[in-house]
């Protein structure tokens, strides 16, 4: 019984101790804060062959956040960091929406293929501008991602003329406002992408190569591991994922706001890559904890939003959850709180006379 009882409460330390944990004890609270505000918050309908409800509407939403935060994971696990998802975003749904407005016959399945393929094609090649300024230029992540950043959001401007695009297309909205199985079409397409990569990066070598890059750049180069292609591959992959993520966003309304769309979602990236548990230092990463931050964002923005909460606190509030979030997650907080239990503990025994 010992034994058993040792192994159960090792178990429960390990859980305790996975960061990914707490994120999904963070939106198990939201949605009870939720629940109490309003007692019919999770129910689900059904009509015309589609699920309906706030906790459908968080899936959807979620759906841009976990491709911007798995492209993320794999960035930072290489030590690196990428502040142009945002940008790269906002240019492919620049280039989709400016396309097909031009087209004459903008709701052929033909045309639709090609405008997003280009779309991605132009987000990849982003993507692999940082990877070269990083890997074979030798420039700071920080910095290089910065200064694509800032041209991105340019190069949107210049492609719409500086005006939000709109345009039509059945194919296209029916990405991001379809439904398969009840399903919206959006979230199913990203878990497809999501469990492709992570079965890339669990199932080959790749994943072991890019913490080892992440731990010790040096010392995997000696090992034979090709830094610069890896890095490349990963800050390529990085852009191909926000710029699916820009076509979701546009999608949804068939409207580029190049100002507004991807704004900040870099910010939303990290938090959920730290969330997940994956260090910004680099080496260790998880696919798994970076959905699961991303699904606690996406749940966070609808709650804000749900509660009425006035845009001037939105920062304010978002702020609180994650910071409560990340003492939760810290190991050195909650030991505190173990030896504060342990010494109450001792002290209530010692006042119980003999």
């Amino acid at each position: 019984m010992t034994d058993m009882a040792s192994r159960i409460a090792g178990k429960r330390g390990a859980i305790v101790r996975n960061q990914a944990f707490w994120g999904v004890v963070a939106i198990v609270v939201l949605l009870a804060i939720n629940l109490i505000a309003d007692p019919g918050y999770l129910s689900i309908g059904y009509s015309d062959g589609r699920l309906s409800g706030n906790l459908i509407d968080i899936l959807r939403a979620a759906a841009p956040i976990l491709m911007i935060a798995v492209g993320m994971c794999l960035v930072v696990a290489t030590g690196g960091i990428d502040l142009s998802v945002g940008s790269i975003m906002v240019v492919a749904g620049a280039v989709t929406m400016e396309l097909l407005s031009s087209m004459n016959t903008p709701d052929s399945l033909g045309n639709a293929a090609l405008t997003i393929a280009l779309a991605l094609g132009i987000a990849t090649a982003l993507g692999a501008v940082n990877g070269i300024l990083v890997s074979v230029v030798g420039l700071q992540p920080f910095i290089s991602t910065l200064v694509m950043m800032l041209a991105g959001r340019g190069i949107a401007k210049v492609i719409t003329g500086g005006q939000n695009t709109t345009a039509d297309n059945e194919q296209v909205e029916w990405l991001a406002n379809g439904y398969i199985l009840g399903l919206p079409v959006v979230f199913l397409l990203s878990v497809v992408i999501v469990v492709l990569v992570l079965m890339l990066v669990r199932r080959s070598a790749l994943g072991l190569m890019l913490e080892a890059i992440g731990m010790d750049s040096r010392a995997s180069r000696l090992a034979g591991v090709k830094r610069r292609n890896l890095q490349l591959t990963v800050y390529s992959v990085s852009g191909l994922l926000a710029g699916i993520a820009g076509v979701f966003a546009t999608a949804s309304v068939m409207t580029v706001d190049v100002s507004r769309t991807g704004y900040q979602l870099e910010l939303d990236a990290i938090l959920a890559v730290v969330i997940g548990g994956t260090s910004l230092a680099g080496g260790k990463f998880s696919i798994g904890g970076a959905v699961i931050g991303g699904l606690l964002i996406a749940t966070l923005d609808k709650t804000v939003v749900f509660l009425g909460i006035p845009a001037s606190a939105t920062p304010a509030f978002k702020a609180i959850v994650i910071v409560a979030l990340c003492l939760l997650q810290s190991e050195r907080v909650r030991s505190l709180f173990r030896q504060r239990r342990a010494l109450r503990a001792q002290s209530q025994k010692e006042a119980v006379p003999a």
